[in-house]
C-alpha cells in the first residue's frame, strides 16, 4: 500500500499531478479544490495518498492532510459513492466542510458537489452522521509534515494557503468538540453546534468556537 508521496510536480492538469520521487514518477489523482492550491511544476509535494486496486486498473489518489483521506474512506464506503465522487464532494466542500455538512444533516450542501444528486446526498448523511463526531475530533493534528532533506524545499507557498489555514481550524474544531464533551454534552448535539458555529465563524478560535457553541446548545425561550 502506498500511503504517502514525497516529491517534485513534472506535470499539472486540473484533477491529478504527476510526482517524481527519486527517478519514479506517480500519477496521483486529487480534488479540484487540492489542484487549485498544488505549486507549479518543479515545486515541491507531499500528499497522503489511497490506492485503488481494480481488475482493470490501479489508481492513486492524493489528499493534503489524513483528516481529508479519512473522509475519502468514510465517504467511500457508502454505497454509490465511489472514489470520483467522493473526490468530487471534498472538491467541493473540503475537509472541514464535509464535515459541517454531515454533522448538521445539511444534504443540500453535499448536492452541491458534481454528479451528486439529491438520493445520494441524503444516504451520505444519514450514513456517516454518527461517524462525524469522531472524525472531527481528530482535529488538525493529522497533517503532512515533509521531514528535513526528504525534498529540497523552502517553506513552499502551497502550504500556507492549501493546508495551514483548514489545518488550524480543524484543530480549533476537535478542541472545542473535546471541550464540549467534557462539560457532559453528547458527542452528536456537541458536533452539531460547533460545525454551525464554525459554519458562522470560519476563522473562530478554540475560545470562540466553545462560546458560540454553548449559545446554540442554551435552552431556547
Amino acid at each position: 500500500m502506498i500511503g504517502r508521496i514525497a516529491g517534485v510536480i513534472l506535470h499539472r492538469a486540473a484533477d491529478h499531478v504527476l510526482i517524481d520521487v527519486r527517478g519514479v514518477g506517480y500519477v496521483v489523482h486529487v480534488s479540484d479544490r487540492t489542484a487549485a492550491a498544488l505549486p507549479p511544476a518543479g515545486g515541491a509535494v507531499a500528499l497522503y495518498t489511497d490506492l485503488l486496486v481494480r481488475e482493470d486498473i490501479l489508481q492513486l489518489f492524493g489528499f493534503p492532510t489524513l483528516l481529508e483521506k479519512e473522509w475519502h474512506r468514510l465517504l467511500t464506503t457508502v454505497q454509490g459513492v465511489g472514489a470520483k465522487a467522493s473526490m468530487a464532494i471534498l472538491g467541493t466542500l473540503g475537509a472541514e466542510g464535509v464535515a459541517r455538512a454531515i454533522a448538521l444533516g445539511d444534504w443540500s450542501a453535499v448536492r452541491a458537489a458534481p454528479g451528486v444528486g439529491p438520493k445520494l446526498a441524503q444516504r451520505v448523511v444519514m450514513e456517516l452522521k454518527d461517524k462525524a463526531p469522531t472524525v472531527m475530533a481528530l482535529g488538525g493534528a493529522l497533517t503532512v509534515d515533509v521531514p528535513a532533506g526528504e525534498v529540497v524545499v523552502e517553506a513552499p507557498a502551497w502550504k500556507t494557503t492549501a493546508q495551514t489555514a483548514p489545518v488550524q481550524s480543524a484543530a480549533a474544531t476537535a478542541e472545542a468538540l473535546s471541550a464540549l464533551v467534557n462539560l457532559g454534552y453528547g458527542q452528536g448535539e456537541a458536533a452539531a453546534a460547533v460545525a454551525e458555529a464554525a459554519g458562522a465563524a470560519p476563522e473562530a478560535g478554540t475560545s470562540d468556537l466553545i462560546r458560540a457553541s454553548l449559545k446554540l446548545l442554551a435552552p431556547k425561550g
